[in-house]
């Protein structure tokens, strides 16, 4: 999805004016029934999400600028749409300044990963010296519409990274230690890496409260291997382990922790 994508044509209006905050967001709402996806969407609904948003804070966040958002659960596509404010309206910003670009942003609420990387591509595109008066400067919605156009190109990742797992396999038995380590590098994996790590009691030890409990404790092996791989593979990569462990269960000197990651990205 691109940003360009969900920015409504029909959502841009130009050289508004607003009394208080109060105003411009319901005029924010009757902008956004303007796109298709949210005709049949009660003018309460959208008005409810965007003031529950604003009681947690103010979506002003200085320099002029709000970026105005909620998340419904009636729809299951973004409408992004623009309001410049000529004169400025106080929407109680972090910085106390009057806002004249408003950037608002409807979103499904089933699409909350989408949502976020939608606000952070847009504060980004604000952030870009001369984009908010660029903008600014044009007197019609055809105008701001093309204005913020040539700044829309980025690419909002919707990649699915749910479906990868990371295995963390403790090792302080040297005896099995290549043996797991051949196992795992029999394996796809996104990343395969040994850690070398330290066992507490090597540190216990040179603690004088402790060092009694610990001086014969002090085992000088202690790996730890990290894999990144399919989700699918769990059972297999287990069974691969235990191939040289034995039932993990029953073992000592071996841990394996699987945990879900839900975003990847480059390999190793």
């Amino acid at each position: 999805m691109k940003l360009v994508d969900v920015f409504r044509k029909e959502c841009v209006v130009a050289g508004a004016q607003f009394s208080d905050k109060a105003e411009a967001l319901r005029a924010i709402v009757q902008v956004a029934k303007k796109s298709p996806i949210l005709q049949d969407v009660r003018a309460e609904e959208i008005l409810g999400g965007l003031e529950e948003r604003e009681s947690l804070g103010s979506t002003g966040f200085g320099k002029g600028i709000a970026i105005p958002h909620c998340r419904l659960k009636s729809i299951s596509d973004f409408v992004v749409g623009i309001i410049t404010v000529g004169s400025g309206v106080d929407f109680k910003s972090l910085d106390e300044e009057d806002v004249n670009l408003i950037i608002f942003i409807i979103a499904p609420e089933a699409k909350s990963n989408e949502h976020l990387k939608l606000l952070s591509v847009i504060s980004q595109i604000l952030l870009i010296p001369g984009a908010a008066a660029e903008i600014l400067a044009e007197s019609t919605a055809a105008g701001v519409y093309e204005s913020f156009l040539r700044y829309t190109h980025a690419e909002i990742d919707t990649r699915k990274q749910t479906t990868k797992v990371m295995f963390d396999v403790f090792v302080q038995d040297e005896n099995v230690f290549r043996d797991i380590l051949e196992k795992l590098t029999g394996i796809e994996t996104g990343s395969l890496v040994v850690c070398n790590t330290e066992n507490v009691g090597a540190y216990l030890a040179k603690v004088p409260l402790f060092a009694d409990f610990w001086r014969d404790k002090r085992g000088s092996f202690s790996k730890l291997i990290v894999a990144v791989m399919e989700k699918g593979l769990t059972n297999e990569t287990i069974r691969r382990i235990e191939s040289v462990t034995g039932n993990l269960n029953e073992c000592t000197g071996v841990m394996v922790i699987v945990q879900d990651v839900s975003y990847v990205s480059g390999s190793l």
